[in-house]
């Protein structure tokens, strides 16, 4: 059984979720989400928002190439368009 991320927090997954999905959905200020949810009956500060959406919101994506994988293609390029650029500048 897989654990919960959200566990060990003080509010449910539903209330965590909602908050990071108003704040990246909508352009609105950690302090709107905290308005919006105030009225909704939920006390919950600006910087609580902050670092859920800091944890829970979307990671960066790892890149999805070896460096040296690239570079060696990058390097290959290069010497392709040399040979290209030499091929065709001895029969023009």
């Amino acid at each position: 059984m897989q654990r919960s991320p959200c566990r060990g927090h003080r509010f449910p997954p539903e209330i965590i979720r909602h908050a990071v999905w108003l704040y990246l959905r909508f352009t609105l200020s950690f302090r709107d989400v905290e308005e919006l949810l105030a009225e909704r009956g939920l006390d919950i500060s600006y910087e609580t928002i902050r670092r859920w959406v800091l944890k829970f919101g979307p990671q960066p994506a790892a890149p999805a190439v070896d460096v040296k994988t690239l570079h060696a293609k990058i390097g290959e390029l290069t010497l392709t368009n040399d040979f290209l650029s030499g091929a065709l500048g001895k029969a023009g």
